[in-house]
């Protein structure tokens, strides 16, 4: 099984590699980053080979997720190094201003004698996944060595789990590599039970977003930010978060019938990938609007652009407090929606569209206690931004349940760390498998 996994992880490489270079050349992707990728952390990354913890985290909401969980366990195992992975460029530069951590580098590809450069190097005495990060060479060079595993906010979504219970019994092989997995929800639990995990080795924990969401701003995040955003009291401010391509257009569209009501109406667009910055503002003034990136907005200045683009990573938690209303985006398009817990936290007035396969269960139950509201279509969008920015008290309402559910669901961070307790006790972290360094 796993000559096969390997097989087709070195096809998929070779098939994907035009449109690497394309990103390479295009956006500056993976440029800097293959050697790391390719197991080859320099030496003095743990020169004393020290034991560690190695938290991985893909992209920018991963490590958001994983925030709360992170200034835990550096609190909890002071005598373990604590490191952080990531996937793709935008999470490598928010990691790098994670202040808990020893040293951020970018996830190996998993080929069994890459995994094992880079454990010999990092020498973790527990490897923590975030969310779906199930990588089968890992897995197993893991189990091999004595080296814990566990999966913390994990979830199963309604797209995957389909096609996971198609490779059951291959799953179910590498799932039993796994020694914890911590799902956020009971629904998620029952769907890894049935593609294969030990039920003995499953438990709910809740979504670590919620306790990230509570978390203070990143040190000076507020004055840093919103000093460039002196939007005065009475100025209505539309943010919409991680949005999707087509989706800004319908954003703008929105926004228009926004400025027939409130001409001094402020639009802050936060595309959700770094590479669709220029693409944004160039839609923003095909629309008609005038337009300002975030880097160019002079500082304690009241934005003078109808839409400012938010073209900076890390930032837009703090840059919902000027919400009036937000919208959330990846849910107007098929892209499975984005982490509506910011702006709850906050006490926003929250709008979102129909696609929230990502987010359904956090979604859901938004709905169900009247802290949010969806739309259809994209003039179904604009009409609730009409109707909320006409209804002061409907907006308080939605922005008071919002906050109280984040409130009311926190407590994933101290679960989890009681699940990681069972597999590195304190008492034993400085007992650790000793790895043979591979240069």
């Amino acid at each position: 099984m796993y000559l096969l996994y390997s097989l087709l992880l070195v096809i998929g490489v070779i098939a994907g590699s035009p449109w690497f270079l394309y990103q390479a050349i295009r956006h500056r992707k993976y440029v800097g980053s293959a050697r790391q990728r390719l197991g080859l952390l320099p030496v003095s990354f743990n020169l004393d080979g020290d034991p560690s913890i190695w938290v991985h985290a893909v992209s920018v909401g991963e490590v958001l997720a994983a925030r709360p969980l992170l200034e835990a366990l550096k609190a909890r195992y002071p005598r373990l190094r604590l490191y952080l992975s990531t996937t793709t460029l935008a999470g490598q530069q928010l990691a790098r201003r994670q202040q808990d951590v020893d040293g951020v580098f970018y996830f190996p590809f998993d080929f069994a004698f890459i995994v094992r450069r880079v454990l010999a190097i990092v020498r973790p005495a527990l490897v923590v996944l975030v969310e779906g990060e199930i990588w089968p060479n890992l897995l197993r060079e893991c189990r091999k060595t004595g080296v814990k595993t566990i999966v913390v906010n994990g979830r199963v979504s309604n797209r995957s789990y389909p096609r996971y219970r198609l490779v059951r019994p291959l799953f179910r092989r590498v799932l039993a590599d796994l020694d914890r997995l911590c799902m956020q929800s009971e629904e998620s639990a029952r769907r890894i039970v049935a593609i294969g995990a030990q039920p003995e080795r499953v438990v709910v924990t809740g979504s670590l977003k919620f306790d990230a969401a509570a978390l203070p701003a990143l040190p000076h995040g507020r004055d840093r930010v919103l000093r460039f955003f002196r939007v005065s009291r009475d100025r209505v401010v539309v943010v919409a978060g991680s949005t999707m391509r087509g989706e800004d257009v319908y954003v703008l569209r929105a926004f228009r019938r926004v400025k027939g009501m409130s001409p001094q109406a402020l639009l802050i667009l936060a595309p959700r990938h770094a590479e669709r910055f220029d693409e944004a503002v160039h839609v923003a003034r095909g629309e008609g609007f005038a337009t300002a990136r975030r880097s160019d907005l002079p500082i304690d200045g009241d934005p003078r652009a109808d839409v400012v683009v938010l073209d900076s990573i890390g930032e837009l938690a703090q840059v919902y407090q000027l919400a009036t209303v937000a919208f959330v985006g990846g849910s107007l398009v098929e892209s499975g929606g984005h982490n509506i817990l910011e702006p709850a936290a906050l006490g926003r007035p929250i709008v979102f569209g129909s696609h929230m396969t990502n987010f359904a269960e956090i979604a859901s139950e938004f709905l169900a206690h009247d802290a949010a509201v969806q739309v259809a279509s994209p003039q179904a969008l604009e009409q609730a931004l009409v109707d909320l920015l006409l209804d002061p008290v409907r907006r308080a309402s939605l922005g008071a349940a919002a906050r109280a559910l984040v409130e009311a669901n926190q407590g994933a961070r101290d679960r989890t760390l009681d699940a990681i307790a069972t597999l590195l006790p304190l008492t034993r972290t400085a007992t650790i498998h000793p790895f043979r360094r591979v240069h």
